[in-house]
C-alpha cells in the first residue's frame, strides 16, 4: 500500500536524523540541502525529455525524499509536520477545484486556469503576478509571469501582433548593437527574449522545454563530431570549421532520416 511505504520512508527519515543516525543526514539543514533539491528536480526532467520511466522512477523517488528531509526537520524545529504538508496540499486541491469536489461547472482546461487564479486571489493575494518563484529560469519565470497577466486580460491579441512585437524588437537590438552601448544591448537583447517568450505562449510551447530540447540535441550532435574527428585521428583543435561543419551537417542530416524512417537503422 502506498500509504504503508509512505510512513516507512518518514520513519527511516527520522532514524536518520537521530543521535545515534547518520552523520551525515544529521548534520543537514534546510539551506545545505536547497542545491540538491533543485538538482533532483532537473534529474527528474531529464528523464522525463527521455522518456526513461524506470529512472523516472528513481528520481520521483529522489525527489520525494527531499520534501520528506525537509519535512522532518521543520518538524525538529517546531513548525510543521510531514502531516501539514500533506494535508496543506490535499486541502488545497479540493479547495481550487469547485468543479469536481463542488458544483461549479468548468468545461475547458483555460477555464479551470482562470477560475484556479481567481480563487488564489480570495486565498489573499493582491497580483495576479504573484506566486512565481524569483529562483527560476529567467526564461520560464518569464513564461509564467505572462501566462498570469495574460489570464487577467493583459496580452496580445493576435499571433499577427506577436510577430510584429518581435520583429520590432529585434530591429531596436540592431540599433543598439550598432552604438556599441553595451548597456543598452543587454536591454534590448532581453526584450527581444521576452517577445520570443510571448510568440511561445500564442504557439502553445514552452520555451523552457523548447530551448532544453535544443541544448540537448546541440550536445548530442557536437559529441558525435568530436567522435567522427577521433576517427579520424583528430580533436577538434586540429580540425576547421569547414570539416567540423561538413561533419555537423552529415549527423543533421543522418538524424532527420531516422526521424522520417523510424523503423530503419
Amino acid at each position: 500500500m502506498a500509504q504503508e511505504e509512505f510512513e516507512r520512508l518518514v520513519h527511516i527519515m527520522n532514524r536518520l536524523r537521530q543521535p545515534d543516525g547518520c552523520p551525515w543526514d544529521r548534520k543537514q539543514t534546510h539551506r545545505s540541502l536547497r542545491q540538491y533539491l533543485l538538482e533532483e528536480a532537473y534529474e527528474t526532467l531529464e528523464a522525463l525529455d527521455e522518456e526513461n520511466y524506470e529512472a523516472l522512477k528513481e528520481e520521483l523517488g529522489d525527489l520525494l525524499l527531499q520534501i520528506v528531509f525537509h519535512a522532518q526537520l521543520a518538524q525538529e524545529e517546531g513548525h510543521f509536520t510531514i502531516e501539514d504538508v500533506v494535508r496543506g496540499i490535499s486541502d488545497k486541491l479540493v479547495r481550487r477545484h469547485p468543479n469536481v469536489f463542488g458544483n461549479v461547472v468548468i468545461k475547458t482546461a483555460e477555464e479551470q486556469s482562470k477560475n484556479w487564479e481567481l480563487l488564489k486571489k480570495k486565498e489573499g493575494r493582491t497580483s495576479a503576478i504573484e506566486g512565481v518563484p524569483k529562483e527560476l529560469s529567467a526564461l520560464l519565470r518569464a513564461w509564467r509571469l505572462q501566462q498570469k497577466a495574460a489570464q487577467v486580460g493583459f496580452d496580445w491579441d493576435n499571433l499577427a501582433d506577436v510577430w510584429a512585437k518581435v520583429e520590432e524588437e529585434l530591429t531596436e537590438l540592431r540599433l543598439a548593437t550598432d552604438s556599441g552601448d553595451s548597456d543598452r544591448i543587454e536591454d534590448e537583447f532581453g526584450d527581444v527574449l521576452f517577445a520570443l517568450v510571448n510568440l511561445s505562449r500564442f504557439l502553445k510551447v514552452n520555451p523552457e522545454d523548447a530551448l532544453r530540447r535544443t541544448v540537448n540535441k546541440f550536445v548530442r550532435r557536437f559529441q558525435q563530431v568530436e567522435a567522427t574527428l577521433r576517427e579520424r585521428g583528430k580533436s577538434p583543435e586540429e580540425s576547421n570549421l569547414a570539416e567540423m561543419d561538413a561533419i555537423w551537417n552529415a549527423v543533421k542530416q543522418k538524424e532527420k532520416k531516422r526521424a522520417e524512417n523510424p523503423d530503419q537503422k
